[in-house]
């Protein structure tokens, strides 16, 4: 019988990796014994239930039939997020030792088998994984490409993904990128040579359940809240890859999130890319599925050789909210103010702002389509880091692109939809035009269609039709076909 409760107290550490404390159902089980917080926990989580007069009977030899019943309830119920990696390997070993008796029980070894590799998976060596992504662009007049080149092929994108679990708390995640897209080249770099870890960080858990993660990420707060669309490359502000610390901690529906970091991926002229201190603090709550609301805060100091001298610094501070109506129509939106340095601003105005709306409707509603519907105003000094990018939708071009600086505002309207027909087929479009409010800028105007097909699980082609028209003759269209492939 020691035997027995031996098997049931590695049971209830496995399955549930924390302390009982749920009073005992069983009189015969002294509060003393050393299994008493095993048996009580198990009896409350339903794996033991003790006999018909209610007795636990722990004097009494056990069937090999009522060991594999509680090993397979309790299998069904282990805390992966809990379970160490040697807990799972007893908990396999009792499996394989009552192999037989759960096969006359009807239990399913295999499929009990499959259960526990899957947890043995999460806690096991190095994964690798990939995407590569191949451009055709051709263009009319070459204004899509730097180097006014009408035709372009390219490695638009080659990573490798190698992640590790290296305990229960403790995980690895980095990424060796190479293409024209890496951090710190331009869409000029035909030849995709250029090479680096664009991301590597460690991800653990802290005291007091705080999750702290240091290496270099990228932070995007806005695409946390969904706040642009998926085809759109950037947001207003935010997307840029930092060096330094990250703590979050959760309080019910309240998140806080902190970050401590330096080289930044930005450039403001003619500093170096990264020669700023960064501090950011978001803040959101989310009191139900309808509602959500939060504010973030950015600090950027200089921390350049001038830096004494120069005022360049960049203090940004937003507030965003949304409300779902339904779970397929969500109106949300985000506003931004800044205080920018003095030799920043450059005589211009120094308080920038910025703000957009959104209306997110979902393909379950129109069933056909879905429709993300967006107006946004920008001070044209308002410092946006990928302001360039914005809405480029993935062609590298912007209605944005050719936004003056100067004290007057930007409005962009843009209208987007997807149509998601089958596993296979996937269509979208958009029309955006931004009016620069500024002489001698006209508007600009971009449409786009695109069609992607999914060959395979892991292959996928696309052909995209961009136009792009800033006025005065300066127009140009592209076609770019797209293959992209996932391992």
């Amino acid at each position: 019988m020691k035997k027995f409760l031996a098997v049931l107290a590695v049971v209830a550490l496995v399955a549930f990796a924390a302390p009982a404390f749920a009073a005992n159902p069983f009189m015969d089980v002294p509060a003393g014994h050393w299994a008493y917080d095993a048996v009580a926990q198990l009896a409350a989580r339903g794996v033991v239930s003790g006999y018909p007069d209610g007795a636990f009977k722990g004097a009494q030899p056990a069937t090999r039939y009522e060991v594999a019943s509680v090993v397979a309830r309790a299998l069904a119920q282990v805390d992966v997020e809990k379970a160490s990696k040697q807990d799972l390997e007893m908990l396999k070993k009792l499996v394989m030792e009552f192999k037989d008796e759960l096969d006359a029980l009807g239990v399913k070894v295999d499929k009990l088998d499959k259960r526990v590799a899957v947890l043995e998976d999460r806690l096991g060596g190095w994964k690798l994984r990939g995407s590569f992504q191949f451009d055709a662009n051709f263009s009319g007049d070459g204004l899509y490409n730097e180097n006014g080149a009408e035709t372009e092929f390219h490695k638009e994108w080659f990573a490798l993904v190698l992640t590790k679990q290296i305990d229960e708390t403790t995980s690895l995640y980095a990424r060796l990128r190479m293409g024209q897209y890496v951090a710190g080249t331009g869409r000029n770099d035909i030849s995709g040579t250029d090479t680096r870890w664009d991301r590597i960080y460690v991800d653990m858990k802290l005291p007091y359940d705080v999750d702290f993660r240091v290496g270099r990420w990228l932070q995007d707060f806005e695409g946390d809240q969904g706040l642009y669309w998926g085809y759109d490359a950037n947001p207003m502000f935010g997307s840029y890859r930092m060096d330094g610390f990250r703590a979050h901690k959760a309080w019910g529906n309240f998140n806080v999130t902190g970050i401590v970091a330096r080289n930044a991926g930005i450039d403001p002229e003619p500093r170096e890319e990264g020669q700023f201190m960064h501090y950011a603090l978001d803040i959101n709550f989310r009191p139900n599925e309808k509602f959500w609301a939060g504010a973030t805060g950015y600090w950027l100091q200089g921390d350049f050789d001038d830096a004494d001298v120069l005022d360049e610094n960049v203090n940004t501070y937003g507030i965003y909210a949304g409300f779902a109506f339904n779970p397929n129509v969500e109106l949300k939106g985000i506003y931004y103010f800044q205080n920018l340095g003095d030799d920043l601003a450059n005589g211009n105005e120094d308080s920038p702002k910025a703000w957009k709306a959104v209306l997110d409707v979902k393909q379950d509603l129109l069933k056909f389509t879905s429709l993300w519907l967006q107006y946004m105003q920008i001070d044209n000094t308002f410092y946006g880091l990928n302001q360039q990018n914005n809405m480029d939708w993935g062609v590298a071009i912007s209605v944005t692109d050719n936004m003056p600086f100067n004290d007057n505002s930007t409005k962009v309207w843009m209208v987007a939809a997807e149509q998601v027909w089958n596993d296979k087929w996937t269509t979208f479009l958009k029309y955006a035009e931004a009016d620069y409010d500024t002489d001698d800028y006209e508007d600009a105007k971009n449409w786009t269609v695109g069609a992607t097909y999914q060959y395979t699980p892991a292959v996928a082609f696309q052909l995209v039709y961009d136009n792009i028209d800033f006025g005065d003759d300066d127009d140009d269209h592209l076609i770019k076909f797209r293959t992209s492939v996932s391992f």
